[in-house]
């Protein structure tokens, strides 16, 4: 039987090293859109250069999730499908997925279908889609893939860390004296995922190092145990080094990687910032 992993491009993942067998996995690309720009999501994209645009754009800026028809192509043609989409508490991906599922249903009724919301982005989606590969893998049925991944997406979390805040001043939801400071004194904003799928905010944290501290103080804190760790961060290899020396210099046999956030995930992270995620 066929299967199919989806995510929208809120997971960094553009494709997955040691596919499963008779495994497929799509990346669904959301929409970032600069004044009267837009930009595809997808593995096109110049990263570099639509956040170049984006800080010297003054207009608002925004994202925009897939439609509908984007998921429902992406799940047609497997019996087993997987899919997962960023938190519902920032973009209407997860309502499309699931509108997109309904209509699946409609034309396909035999198929095996779950469609996840991550309450979460970046980092901890690619380690939901790296389970979900392993678990598939393992030549486990619909239900006992779907039954464990509810299980492991329940144990894992988000960090972030944030060096700029230009589009939350933008879109009204940062008052611009705070944002000006923020970036005048070095501050970086350290947060996690809530229970409902928004951004959370934890520590105000002078300097890069500062920051690092507090992240690995928040992933003790947690429970972690030596689990494994995907750093997605936006053209920021420093930290994602001292994140994984703070990591090992305990736990020196943990799996800590680091991948460049997609289009949409370095919208929200920013330049500088990081949206990791870490086993618990």
């Amino acid at each position: 039987m066929k299967w199919k992993i989806i995510a929208d491009s809120g997971c960094d993942l553009r494709e997955i090293e040691n596919l499963a067998p008779n495994t497929e996995y799509i990346n669904v690309p959301l929409t970032v859109q600069v004044g009267e720009k837009h930009y595809k999501d997808d593995a096109t994209l110049d990263i570099d250069a639509m956040m170049i645009e984006m800080y010297e754009s003054k207009e608002k800026t925004a994202s925009a999730c897939p439609s509908p028809d984007a998921f429902l192509e992406a799940y047609r043609g497997a019996e087993n499908v997987i899919a997962i989409t960023i938190t519902g508490g920032l973009s209407g991906s997860q309502n499309s997925a699931q509108l997109a599922k309904k209509m699946l249903l409609e034309e396909a009724p035999e198929t095996n279908i779950e469609v996840f919301d991550s309450l979460s982005a970046s980092g901890e989606m690619v380690l939901f889609v790296q389970k979900a590969n392993e678990l598939i893998a393992q030549g486990l049925s619909f239900e006992e893939v779907v039954a464990a991944l509810k299980e492991y997406l329940a144990s894992t979390k988000l960090l972030f860390a944030l060096a700029r805040v230009d589009n939350l001043v933008k879109n009204g939801r940062l008052n611009k004296l705070v944002g000006a400071v923020i970036g005048m004194l070095n501050i970086r904003l350290v947060g996690d995922a809530s229970p409902e799928g928004t951004l959370n905010l934890l520590h105000k944290a002078k300097g890069q190092k500062k920051a690092v501290q507090a992240v690995w103080s928040e992933m003790k804190k947690n429970g972690y145990k030596g689990g494994r760790v995907v750093i997605s961060h936006c053209s920021n290899p420093e930290i994602c080094g001292l994140i994984q020396a703070a990591v090992h210099s305990e736990f020196p046999d943990a799996d800590v990687s680091s991948i460049h956030t997609s289009g949409v995930c370095s919208y929200y992270a920013e330049q500088g910032g990081i949206l990791m995620g870490y086993e618990a």
